[in-house]
């Protein structure tokens, strides 16, 4: 009888009763830390399925269905409020309002939260008060700041317009005029959210280690060259962060522009795809809940597209430590 010797460090196959023998995955039995932890991921799970899950499952069919006279789902209608919805006119000046909007607040908020953390950074007396007073926007709520914007760009008594009559400058329709209600309630949103920018740029330059300023020092670097080539490329995460979120904020605002500029303002000029949603759906008893979820998928679609562009370009460019 012959025998086949295995090759030289082959491994031979454990006998059948062996224990190191291991068991199919197929046939695997769960273990009770397998179970447990699938049993804590449940009220997750049912979370994200009730408030998640179902209202988009919910908006997708309302977008297909018209809408009778209380809002219930009627006919079937397929597409067509997709297809109305894209071949309007009016709708392509929603878009162009919400896209002009998102410019107008992310841009100058992020960058005029860099500017002013840089200048924080300086060795000035007082430093600590102007850290305080710039971090202040952030406790506003959206309403309260609506408010004291709307009494700062009245025109009548207004402090806007009050400063400009001293440089002899004409008074300006800062929510009367197309031309301005945009860029007034841009400004706002961007006052609004200049102190959370603040606070994670803060944060951010706050985790640099020092070692790394003070070699940048002894090699010569200081002032501009130090805050552009050291302090800004370790700010990276920070604000690729605040790009993403300032977006999805601004792309979702309607606070500020319901409460400064009614019925979206002047000649429609601050209405953005939010406040048509809401415009749609519920305002002057309104109910067309077809046409408001159609809108609603497509803001998601844009919210999706914006931060997978941000996410394929920007971050590419972040440095990590």
């Amino acid at each position: 009888m012959t025998t086949t010797s295995a090759p030289p460090g082959a491994r031979r196959p454990a006998p059948a009763g062996d224990p190191r023998r291991t068991i199919p995955a197929a046939r695997r039995r769960p273990t009770p830390a397998s179970l447990l932890s699938w049993l804590m991921l449940v009220p997750c799970l049912v979370v994200f399925a009730l408030f998640i899950i179902w209202p988009l499952g919910k908006s997708v069919s309302l977008s297909l269905h018209g809408s009778d006279l209380f809002g219930r789902p009627d006919a079937y209608v397929g597409l067509q409020h997709y297809r109305d919805m894209l071949g309007s006119p009016e709708f392509r000046h929603i878009l162009w309002v919400t896209f002009a909007f998102v410019l107008l607040t992310v841009i100058p908020g992020v960058l005029g939260a860099l500017f002013v953390v840089l200048l924080l950074e300086q060795h000035i007396r007082g430093i600590r008060i102007f850290r305080t007073a710039f971090a202040l926007p952030f406790a506003f709520s959206v309403a309260s700041a609506s408010v004291i914007f709307a009494t700062i760009y009245n025109p009548a008594i207004g402090l806007a317009n009050g400063l400009l009559g001293r440089f002899g400058v004409d008074r300006i329709g800062w929510l009367t005029d197309p031309s301005w209600a945009l860029i007034s309630v841009a400004i706002t949103t961007v006052w609004m959210s200049i102190g959370y920018n603040v606070l994670v740029l803060s944060a951010g330059i706050g985790a640099i280690p020092t070692e790394i300023n003070e070699a940048a020092t002894l090699d010569g670097a200081g002032g501009f060259r130090l805050s552009r080539y050291i302090t800004i490329p370790l700010l990276g995460p920070q604000l690729f962060f605040l790009i993403v979120i300032s977006t999805i904020q601004s792309l979702q605002g309607f606070g500020q522009i319901k409460i400064l500029t009614p019925e979206g303002g002047p000649e429609q000029s601050t209405k953005t795809l939010v406040y048509s949603i809401y415009h749609t759906a519920f305002a002057n008893n309104a109910s067309d809940f077809g046409a408001a979820s159609a809108q609603a998928i497509v803001l998601l679609v844009i919210l999706l597209a914006c931060t997978a562009i941000q996410f394929g370009v920007l971050e590419r460019r972040v440095h990590y430590k």
